[in-house]
């Protein structure tokens, strides 16, 4: 009979990669819940896409270091959930593909309390209420303005998706700028709002409580430092003594 081990150290490891293709499989289901979740008017809007892997992963978190230098108040936030983004074992990525160029002209006056779209459409490049999404250019995080009712139904994908985690007795924890930089990236392209979802199958979900300074000290940056200074544990003692000849830690 085959045998499945599964542990959580060494990262990326034989057995932890065992351990991950749990959180994979959890995103995909996730995915479902998100897909079926209620949506306005019945009409699908919904993209996402599942992140694995080391190298994928640390681009994500690069560009999130980047995004981080373009704010001020909310730099901390970038840089801590960078970290996130690389100790995870899987990100879903859920877009809503309508609110940048299809209003749902419904009068609801989410966006500017108008009792029309009309905040949206005089913001766009459109003819006869049709709006040309093609110019992409944006001096903000998340091109606006969107439809609010369209941007709101995404809580309601992402909030299935929770629960579905919720029932899997996996960790899972929404973030906007793992979504912000997803999209940058080039991830849910369809969308004018992502947002990423952190998802962990380990016994501490570090997301839930991390530490001050996180961004620079975590265990990552721990564990370098130790393999920095291993000849000052006394690993690799300098003895002068060839350990052939006797052993070099008694003392004669």
């Amino acid at each position: 009979m085959p045998r499945i081990t599964m542990r959580d150290w060494p990262p990326y490891s034989p057995t932890d990669q065992q351990r991950r293709e749990n959180a994979v499989l959890a995103a995909r289901l996730m995915m479902n819940g998100a897909m079926t979740a209620p949506a306005i008017g019945g009409i699908p809007m919904v993209e996402g896409e599942i992140v694995y892997g080391e190298e994928e992963q640390e681009e994500i978190a690069r560009k999130m270091e980047e995004l981080a230098y373009e704010t001020e108040s909310q730099r901390h936030v970038f840089l801590y959930e960078a970290v996130m983004a690389r100790r995870v074992d899987a990100l879903l990525f859920l877009g809503n593909t309508r609110a940048f160029s299809d209003p749902w002209d419904g009068e609801c006056g989410l966006c500017a309390g108008r009792p029309d779209c009309s905040f949206v459409y005089e913001q766009r490049n459109q003819s006869t209420g049709l709006i040309d999404p093609s110019d992409r250019r944006s001096e903000t995080m998340i091109k606006g303005p969107l439809c609010a009712a369209y941007a709101h139904q995404l809580g309601y994908n992402v909030g299935s998706a929770l629960m579905v985690a919720t029932h899997l007795y996996i960790d899972a924890r929404p973030f906007i700028t793992m979504g912000i930089a997803a999209q940058k990236l080039g991830y849910c392209r369809n969308s004018g709002l992502v947002v990423g979802i952190g998802i962990s199958a380990r016994s501490k979900f570090e997301a839930s409580d991390p530490g001050l300074d996180y961004h620079l000290i975590n265990l990552e940056r721990g564990i370098d430092a130790i393999r920095g200074n291993v000849s000052q544990l006394g690993l690799r003692p300098v003895t002068g003594t060839d350990y052939k000849i006797g052993d070099p830690s008694k003392k004669k």
